[in-house]
């Protein structure tokens, strides 16, 4: 196993704990620390909004979690915090209310690429402080917010859904592949950026994984899967429902804009494949492992079994570590496709 020393600050200055755990699942969602500490450690402190980074090893030149604390609960013995990153921070904008902006005719995100759009509308939502853009970069392809402008009030993660959904890349035409959101640090603050999905068939492999060096424990998770997808086009529209799917699955909607199209019918093609990408997908996995601390969202990791019919690579979706000062484990998220894999990692165990 490899060795760490495991690190957390508040606000600069290292704070013994008794034991943290780290939730970082990805797809918008908020990153999360929850640490104990010694009641005689933290007199004196006031702990409301300071901000934390842990760090998983003493000679990390970036932290692999920064965020603010936003619960502590005290007693005798031990102060329990909780601290979300910059995505906790975009959701509820430092408060208990969803974090919003108000677009009008003065106001808005009106001829604004994607990227730019997202830019000004935490700008806007004054969220710019801990939540910084300098390396948003732009969606793939780039869109435009003039076709469909936005007026009233939006949450600002509304807002990037919907910048993200309408921007879906064609160049691998079995597999629509949408633009995701997520966080890097550049070593002193969290930075929003903006890139396209993994391709698991053609990225660089980070990290390899098998059932009997680096595997103990599987489990599957079913997630949703659009069955009514409505695709907007050059002026036209199509819909793609599929009506067997929504008696097995429920009915869930998504939306996407492709400039390429020009017909309905093209758009109502281009419905069904993403279906059918989602589809590929509808299955996630949690593995519990001890390698692959440092694995980023969003990057491609291959799992072997000796079998080409369970072999593949897969996309990392985020982690889970809990940790104390001598020891640490932990479990990565990955996805794509139905859980072949899973039942026979679990028949090797009967």
């Amino acid at each position: 196993m490899l060795e760490l020393t495991p690190k957390i600050f508040i606000d600069g200055l290292e704070i013994d704990f008794i034991n943290a755990g780290l939730s970082q699942q990805g797809t918008l969602k908020a990153g999360q620390l929850d640490f104990t500490m010694p009641t005689s450690t933290g007199v004196g402190l006031n702990f409301w909004n300071k901000e934390v980074t842990m760090f998983m090893n003493t000679t990390d030149a970036v932290p692999l979690f920064r965020g603010w604390i936003k619960r502590v609960k005290e007693n005798y013995n031990e102060i329990q915090i909780h601290a979300e990153d910059a995505i906790g921070y975009l959701i509820k904008g430092g408060e208990e209310e969803t974090a919003k902006v108000a677009l009008d005719d003065k106001i808005n995100l009106d001829g604004l690429t994607g990227g730019a759009a997202i830019k000004k509308a935490i700008e806007l939502s004054k969220l710019d402080s801990k939540l910084k853009t300098d390396y948003i970069g732009d969606t793939n392809p780039i869109i435009s917010t003039s076709k469909d402008p936005m007026r009233g009030t939006f949450s600002v993660l509304d807002i990037i859904k919907r910048i993200l959904s309408a921007s879906v890349n064609t160049d691998t035409l079995d597999l629509p592949r949408p633009n995701i959101a997520k966080l890097i640090d550049d070593g002193t603050n969290s930075q929003f950026v903006i890139e396209l999905e993994s391709d698991v068939d053609n990225s660089v492999i980070s990290h390899t994984y098998n059932e009997y060096d680096n595997i103990t424990n599987l489990n599957i998770i079913n997630r949703k899967v659009p069955t009514v997808i409505i695709v907007n086009g050059n002026g036209v529209k199509g819909t793609f429902t599929h009506d067997s799917a929504i008696e097995a699955l429920d009915r869930s909607y998504i939306e996407v804009t492709n400039n390429n199209l020009l017909s309905p019918a093209a758009c109502k093609d281009f419905a069904q494949k993403i279906f059918k990408a989602n589809l590929k997908t509808q299955y996630e996995y949690t593995f519990d492992t001890f390698e692959g601390v440092y694995l980023p969202e969003n990057s491609v990791i291959r799992v072997v079994t000796g079998e080409d019919e369970y072999d593949g690579n897969y996309r990392v979706l985020g982690r889970n570590i809990s940790f104390s000062p001598s020891s640490y484990k932990m479990s990565v998220l990955i996805n794509r496709k139905p859980p072949t894999l899973a039942e026979y990692i679990n028949s090797r165990d009967n």
